[in-house]
Formats: structure tokens, C-alpha cells, sequence
């Protein structure tokens, strides 16, 4: 297996800035966009040896990247859709990522309740057509369970009614921490990435797109930047890239908002998720563990604008609450929800019809007549082949000299065999030894930042120096997940954290000050009551 040259284990924004002001020339590939699409073709055209820099106008996973189910999964209800293909290769994916990166991604099973006669024996046989479509990347095979197994399994799932279930087996993770270590295998790879860095127009020549005008959001500094290709991968925000290289292009994402509620460990004590097949709005639910919390969703709303903060609607919760009230012997409300929070799917507009939950979630590859390619929808699970497909495109777009790519086989950084052994820090893998460090060099850095959290201060400080964390919100929100585990308990984390990270930047009092209030006003709308 391909390793990515983990052992380097720091992207530090200063130095990555540093680099690019001293790269002379045109990059081969310039990316827009640091969610899972743009770190993914970051990652795929570096480690095939093309000259190649990143641009994120606000943080790395900032948007949808950072707010999906958590889930690596070939999607099961694009297999009651008719739509193999998509779940075929969403499953080689899964398999993939569950190899590549073993310290954030691992296998999870999920119990599909049965309360109808013939609903053990529908999803049976199902999800045995999902376990051969796996094929030898599969992760276990499903089986038909009796009522006392499936309480068992999950033992605060609704009694009444209960017939029996259906197990089978997908992979879970951490999403931005797996964002976070796409960019550290980026610049492992030579790659550079830059976060809070706002493309602002299309630089062209004779009606050709031959770089970016791009501006520093710390310093409002501007500069033109020169590439041989440049690759517009902004999720839901890819429209407005497309109407700087067109005034007149249309819009082809059809922006579709996704809802979660977080909740105590409690209401589900058991290590399966719980997938209901058909909620009232033709989508699936899932209740899912998740870093000792249980993350109940989603929703599928069409929404007509696009925002870095999606509200979640009121009726959004409310179908979230009632559904979760129906299949869980202790009914959640609004004061048990530890957080909330929402995402917008790219989805690609189809001709007629607003039902989002019916839009493909494929992926869609674009390129203009001034050569910007464009690559938008698809799903975190496969990432890495749109990717994979958007660097074949954009490397003939360019004229560069076709070369294969390796990713399948390439490690993300952090990879470790057996992480479980690194506790506290598995999700860190390979770092976690200096995250041990850092804990005997600073006397505060085994402290943890809340006592319902389970981060420490270390890991603050890991998040500015090697992480590119800049503000408290990058590290309450993605470098650690406190802000979706416990909005509450990182509001009163956030003075601790912005003292930790005043003094690994440089910052003063103002500054702290002025990040507390902002990082308060965010979490704020994270909490229901």
C-alpha cells in the first residue's frame, strides 16, 4: 500500500502562505474549494505528481464537508432506487477509505427494525444483494434477527410491535477530521493548502481561464495566481464560481438542507445504529453512536439560498423529534438535544419537479469553453473517484502529461493499523505520540477543556501548529467536535481555547475577546432551548 509521507505532520497556514509567494510560474492545477471534493482532487493531483495549490475561502470542512450523518455507506436506498451503479461504486469506495484511513473510518453495524410481517423478509433479501454488490470489500454480512436479538442489540428500541430486524454492516467516521488529514496528505504530498484564502475573480486571457485573483482574509492582501488549469469544487457555492467565468451561466445546483440532532448516549446505549428505511418524507433515518453521543437525522428540504450557516427549520427538528419519539423507549425534547446542526447537499438540478429527495446524488463533472472545470454532487463515501475522474479531465483541459492515478492504494495521513491502542487520541492515529508529547511539555496540556468534553487543551495546540486552526470555531467545530457534541459545554470551553490559541499565535486581549463573542454567537444557534 502506498504510503502518503505522513511523517511530515504539520500544514501551518504561515508556511503553506510562505510557499506560495515563492512558487515562481503557473501552478499545474489550482483547486477552489476545501471541503471533501477539493481536498480529495488536491490529494489526487499532488500525489500524481502535479504542482498543485488549494484555495478555501473560509476553513477546511467549513460547510457541508463538516455536517454530514457520519456515515461511509453505499447507500441503501439508492438500491431500492434502481440506481446499482451508483451503489457499486459507493461500496468499492467504502472498502477503500475503511483501508486507507483505519483511524477514523471503521465498520458499524445497523439494524433495520421490523414491526410488518413482510418487512424481515423485504430488507433480508435487500441486503444480501448489498453485501454481494460489496463483493470481497464488504465489511460483514447481513442476517434476519429475532425480536430478542434485536432488543439485545438495542435495548431502548420500541418494544411494541417489534417483530424481529435485519443487521447489516456500513462504515462510520469522523468528517472533518478526515478533512483535516486530507489536507496534511495534501501537504505531505507537496501539495499546498490554504484556508481563509477568498477567490474573488477568474483571471483570462483571450477568453481562456489561465488562473485566480484571490484575496487573504487576515490581511485583505491580493494577489494574482497562475495556473494551467483551475478546478472549481465549492459544493453548493460552485454557481457563484461559475458566473465569475460566466455572468449568464446557469445555476446547476439544486441546494437541498440536511438536519441532524445530537443526543445523549442514553436514549440509544447500544454500540448498533438504527436505520428506518421509510420516514414520512420517503427518506431514510438513522440514529447512529458517535463519539459517545447518538446523532439522529436527516431531513432532505429544498432550500433557495446557500449560506456557510444553514438554520435548521423548525419543522425540521420537529420531524427529527417525532420520528426518533417513535422508534426509541424514552421520548427525546428539544431540552435533550445537545446540538443541532444543519447541511446543504450540492445536488445537481434536474428539468421539472422540487423534490430533492428524489435528485441523483452522482456526481457531475463540467467544463466550460474557457476551460474551468467544474465538479459538483456526490457524497463524502465517494470523494475519492470524483476525484479521481475530475484530475483525468482537468490534466487534458491543461495538456499536462497524463499520468495514473495511485490513490486507490494511497494512505491518508494518521494512518495506524490498530488505533484503538493510542486512547484518547485514536482519531489522531500516527500523531497521537506527539499529542503525548505536548502533554508533558506544557503542565495544562492533559487539562480537559470541559468536563462533558473529552478534549484536552494539548490538542488546542495541536490544532494551531501543525492543523492550520485560526480561529476557536475551527478548533470547537472541526479540529475537535465540541460544538456538535455539546454546543453548551464549548461555549464555555471557547475563553480557555482562545487563551491556548492567543498564545500560539501572537494574538492580544482584543483578539480573544473578539473571538469568545464571535464563537458565542455561533454556538448559540446550535442550542434548541
Amino acid at each position: 500500500m502506498r504510503r502518503s509521507g505522513f511523517e511530515s505532520a504539520t500544514v501551518k497556514r504561515e508556511q503553506m502562505i510562505e510557499r506560495l509567494r515563492e512558487t515562481r510560474g503557473f501552478w499545474d492545477f489550482i483547486v477552489i474549494g476545501g471541503g471533501a471534493t477539493g481536498l480529495g482532487t488536491g490529494v489526487e493531483a499532488a500525489s500524481r505528481g502535479y504542482r498543485t495549490l488549494l484555495l478555501e475561502q473560509s476553513d477546511f470542512a467549513k460547510g457541508t464537508s463538516s455536517r454530514s450523518t457520519k456515515l461511509v455507506h453505499g447507500g441503501v436506498r439508492y438500491l431500492r432506487q434502481g440506481n446499482v451503479s451508483l451503489v457499486v461504486e459507493a461500496l468499492r469506495e467504502r472498502g477503500l477509505l475503511v483501508r486507507n484511513a483505519p483511524h477514523l473510518v471503521r465498520n458499524l453495524s445497523f439494524i433495520v427494525p421490523n414491526y410488518d410481517w413482510w418487512e424481515g423478509p423485504f430488507y433480508g433479501v435487500g441486503l444480501k444483494l448489498y453485501d454481494v454488490l460489496a463483493g470481497r470489500l464488504g465489511l460483514g454480512p447481513s442476517r434476519v434477527l429475532s425480536r430478542e436479538e434485536t432488543l439485545e442489540r438495542i435495548p431502548t428500541l420500541e418494544p411494541e410491535g417489534l417483530r424481529g430486524g435485519v443487521v447489516y454492516h456500513d462504515a462510520q467516521f469522523d468528517d472533518a477530521r478526515l478533512a483535516v488529514n486530507l489536507a496534511q496528505t495534501f501537504a505531505d504530498l507537496g501539495g499546498t493548502p490554504i484556508n481563509y484564502m477568498q477567490v474573488t475573480a477568474l483571471l483570462k486571457t483571450r477568453g481562456v481561464v489561465h488562473g485566480v485573483l484571490a484575496r487573504d482574509a487576515e490581511t485583505g492582501e491580493e494577489q494574482e495566481i497562475h495556473g494551467r488549469v483551475v478546478v472549481n469544487a465549492t459544493g453548493v457555492f460552485c454557481d457563484g464560481i461559475r458566473k465569475l467565468d460566466d455572468p449568464d451561466a446557469p445555476e446547476i445546483v439544486a441546494p437541498s438542507q440536511g438536519v441532524h440532532i445530537v443526543l445523549d448516549k442514553s436514549f440509544q446505549p447500544g454500540e448498533s445504529a438504527i436505520m428506518v428505511p421509510h420516514t414520512d418524507d420517503g427518506r431514510v433515518l438513522f440514529a447512529v453512536p458517535w463519539h459517545d453521543r447518538v446523532v439522529v437525522g436527516t431531513t432532505d428540504t429544498p432550500v433557495a439560498e446557500v449560506s456557510l450557516e444553514p438554520a435548521p427549520l423548525t419543522e425540521e427538528i420537529e420531524f427529527l423529534l417525532t420520528h426518533a419519539a417513535r422508534y426509541l423507549t424514552r421520548d427525546p425534547t428539544p431540552s435533550d438535544v445537545l446540538s443541532v446542526f444543519a447541511g446543504l447537499r450540492p445536488l445537481v438540478r434536474q428539468d421539472g419537479g422540487t423534490d430533492t429527495a428524489s435528485l441523483s446524488r452522482d456526481h457531475t463533472l463540467l467544463i466550460s469553453s474557457s476551460g474551468l472545470v467544474t465538479i459538483t454532487g456526490g457524497k463524502w463515501t465517494t470523494y475519492r473517484k470524483m476525484a479521481e475522474d475530475t484530475v483525468d479531465e482537468a490534466a487534458l483541459v491543461a495538456g499536462l502529461e497524463e499520468r495514473e492515478s495511485v490513490t486507490r492504494d494511497l494512505r491518508i495521513h494518521g494512518w495506524l493499523k490498530n488505533p484503538e491502542a493510542m486512547a484518547p487520541w485514536e482519531v489522531y492515529g500516527s500523531d497521537a505520540p506527539e499529542l503525548q508529547k505536548l502533554t508533558e511539555a506544557r503542565p495544562e496540556g492533559a487539562g480537559l477543556l470541559h468536563p462533558r468534553l473529552p478534549y484536552r487543551a494539548c490538542e488546542v495546540i495541536w490544532a494551531v501548529r501543525s492543523e492550520s486552526a485560526r480561529t476557536v470555531e475551527d478548533v470547537l467545530a472541526r479540529r475537535t467536535r465540541a460544538l456538535l457534541l455539546d454546543a453548551r459545554a464549548s461555549m464555555d470551553a471557547a475563553p480557555t481555547v482562545a487563551r491556548l490559541m492567543a498564545q500560539e499565535l501572537g494574538r492580544d486581549a482584543a483578539w480573544e475577546g473578539l473571538q469568545i463573542s464571535e464563537y458565542q454567537e455561533l454556538a448559540k444557534r446550535y442550542v434548541l432551548c
